[in-house]
């Protein structure tokens, strides 16, 4: 989602890119900076749990942005968002260090990518949650208007940010990528 989008914005903008389409989840090149202070808040936080019913606690609490999900949604989120620690312990599956960068960025303001953007040349959807506070419904506007000109889908009840768990939002990407 916003680290992956981030990158792939990046990768997208070079001459020589290997990227052909383009899917962007709840992220665009305009990154308030009160939704990197939210995000820098759980992202790379690294709590350790005794029971799987903790954790999956823990991961409904700070993903509840990700809208409404039935219990089976939820864990299977919670099952492959954890791992075994050598304690015994279960803990996040990712590494920690992934939210300096948020941590980092919160002196420097707003994230703004425009630039990197508008160089994106390959055909791009973006996907936004319609509660994001991440992608705000005014970045997605200005987005369509320039730069690869994406499609564009909002999810409605979601946050940040759409997990395609959903029939629905499936649908939406597969139809953008299997466009001859």
């Amino acid at each position: 989602t916003s680290m992956g989008g981030l990158i792939g914005m990046w990768i997208a903008s070079q001459d020589d890119s290997p990227i052909s389409r383009l899917v962007l989840n709840d992220v665009g090149p305009l990154i308030p900076v009160a939704s990197l202070r939210l995000i820098g808040e759980y992202v790379g936080r690294a709590p350790k749990f005794e029971t799987y019913e903790d954790a999956e606690k823990y991961v409904r609490l700070v993903s509840e942005p990700f809208g409404r999900l039935s219990d089976a949604q939820w864990r299977h989120l919670t099952e492959f968002s954890l791992q075994r620690a050598d304690d015994g312990r279960l803990e996040m599956r990712y590494d920690p260090a992934i939210g300096d960068p948020f941590r980092q960025e919160l002196s420097s303001g707003d994230v703004n990518l425009w630039p990197i953007y508008d160089a994106i040349r390959c055909p791009t959807l973006v996907v936004r949650g319609a509660d994001s506070a991440v992608l705000t419904s005014q970045t997605l506007q200005e987005m369509a208007a320039r730069g690869p000109r994406p499609q564009t889908a909002e999810v409605p009840g979601v946050g940040h940010a759409p997990m395609f768990l959903d029939p629905e939002q499936i649908r939406v990407v597969r139809d953008f990528l299997l466009v001859v």
